[in-house]
């Protein structure tokens, strides 16, 4: 049967089927018949491959494969019987038998192939080839827009990347991994534990009542900070951060912070004042010290900053897809061992006609799928409702603001709280603070207490 020029699946843009140069795009057309008569063959077990894969309809180069495929997934999603016979009823009800080059073209279809044993290998090729035809739409969708390009290169330039993180994020499909793998990882970690006989296995909090409760904050794991507004929480966060990336003994961690609510500059001024231990409103002032210790400490300070491996994102207005980009493009120039987002209310919503609850919802998910896909803990700052604050007691996990999803995701809830014996108008003022751990999955909960520095705005180990 001659073939017609193939026409890709819902992309009339791309009609004419040709990439940069005159050159046809990247395609098998037998692959993607081999592909469809396996799944013919054996509908659930190829299909059920397919979708891990994340092979779509819009995987398909030619049309009509892309439509016999979707009429496929939707049998095996009714459960249905696969086979020629039912498949052609259901493109004749839908009226498409004939745009598809009726019952013969699926007979030749169907007959491409007699055996599922190199399934596994069309669905790497159709999958890889739509990838292939993707990046390139991305790419000359971008040098078009660079001919015309009118103003604003920053707003530009993020534009352009988040167009080819789009493509490509979803690239590795997750699948389910033999007992021995698992297996084999929980061995290495029992034996660390082993051998450090009770010392730490995961990134350091800096604070030795913290991690003697946690034994640090592990890999892929999501952690909350969360507290009522001027409680500390950035202050705490930006501590832990300092311990991570600059620790007193042990192995450094680079450390990636997203700050939503403060800028860089800020951010860099309060932890070169609090590692320095300089008043930052005698700064302000101009109070300092005329011997200039405190200069020649801050200076000091300064240069350690400079070397170690802290990266501050400010961005405003940033999307949960939007942050999890940048994290993945850093993390690929420089492995990261630690990120803190401050804070998880500030993101921007994908949608922002659905629900607040659901919004923070699908941040709370994109921020411990982080965690997972690139292996380092990451530290969430989150705000608390008004009612502990109101009926004076200790905080709960009921309180975390505007989602229950939050308590669901996190491995571990940290929640700082003011002193049981502190009078109605503290806030920060206070020699210390209760920390809290309200949540751990893979260790016990209880409380701490902190000593904060409140002339540096710093929080240290408890002492009386």
């Amino acid at each position: 049967m001659a073939q017609e020029a193939p026409i890709p699946f819902r992309r009339p843009e791309a009609t004419a089927a040709v990439a940069v140069g005159g050159r046809s795009m990247p395609h098998s057309i037998e692959a993607e018949e081999y592909l469809l008569s396996c799944c013919l063959l054996d509908g659930a077990d190829v299909l059920s491959r397919c979708l891990e894969a994340r092979i779509r309809p819009e995987s398909f180069y030619v049309g009509a494969h892309g439509i016999i495929y979707e009429r496929l997934l939707e049998l095996y999603n009714r459960q249905s019987p696969i086979d020629v016979a039912v498949l052609a009823e259901e493109l004749k009800t839908s009226k498409q038998l004939e745009q598809i080059g009726g019952y013969p073209f699926l007979t030749q279809v169907s007959s491409r192939i007699p055996t599922t044993a190199q399934a596994g290998y069309f669905i790497e090729k159709v999958r890889e080839l739509h990838l292939l035809r993707e990046i390139i739409r991305a790419g000359t969708g971008a040098v078009e827009e660079c001919y015309n390009f009118s103003g604003g290169i920053d707003e530009f330039v993020d534009q352009v990347e988040a167009r080819l993180f789009a493509v490509t994020q979803n690239r590795v499909s997750e699948s389910a991994k033999p007992m021995r793998e698992p297996t084999r990882e929980a061995m290495n970690v029992i034996t660390k534990m082993m051998m450090k006989k009770g010392e730490m296995t995961g990134v350091s909090s800096g604070f030795k009542d913290l991690d003697a409760l946690t034994w640090g904050f592990q890999r892929q794991e999501m952690i909350i900070l969360a507290a009522r507004p001027s409680m500390g929480k950035t202050s705490l966060a930006l501590n832990f951060a300092e311990a991570a990336a600059m620790p007193k003994r042990g192995e450094a961690h680079a450390v990636l912070v997203f700050s939503l609510e403060m800028s860089a500059a800020q951010l860099a001024l309060r932890m070169l004042c609090s590692r320095a231990r300089v008043n930052m409103k005698l700064l302000r002032d101009g109070l300092l010290s005329k011997n200039g210790e405190e200069q020649n400490r801050l200076v000091s300070v300064a240069d350690e900053f400079s070397k170690a491996p802290i990266y501050i994102d400010d961005s405003s207005a940033l999307s949960i897809m939007q942050l999890r980009a940048k994290a993945r493009r850093i993390h690929a120039r420089t492995p990261l061992g630690f990120i803190v987002v401050d804070y998880l209310q500030l993101l921007s919503p994908t949608d922002a006609k659905v629900p607040r609850e659901q919004q923070v919802a699908e941040a709370s998910r994109g921020l411990k799928s982080l965690a997972k896909e690139l292996n380092v803990p990451v530290l969430v700052l989150s705000q608390l409702n008004r009612s502990s604050e109101k009926e004076n007691r200790t905080p709960k996990l009921a309180d975390l603001r505007e989602s229950g999803s939050i308590e669901q995701d996190a491995d571990v809830v940290l929640m700082l709280a003011r002193p049981k014996d502190a009078d109605e108008k503290f806030q920060v003022a206070a020699d210390s603070a209760e920390l809290i751990v309200a949540k751990q999955r893979n260790g016990p909960v209880g409380e701490l207490k902190l000593t904060f520095l409140r002339d540096i705005t710093r929080f240290e180990n408890f002492t009386q």
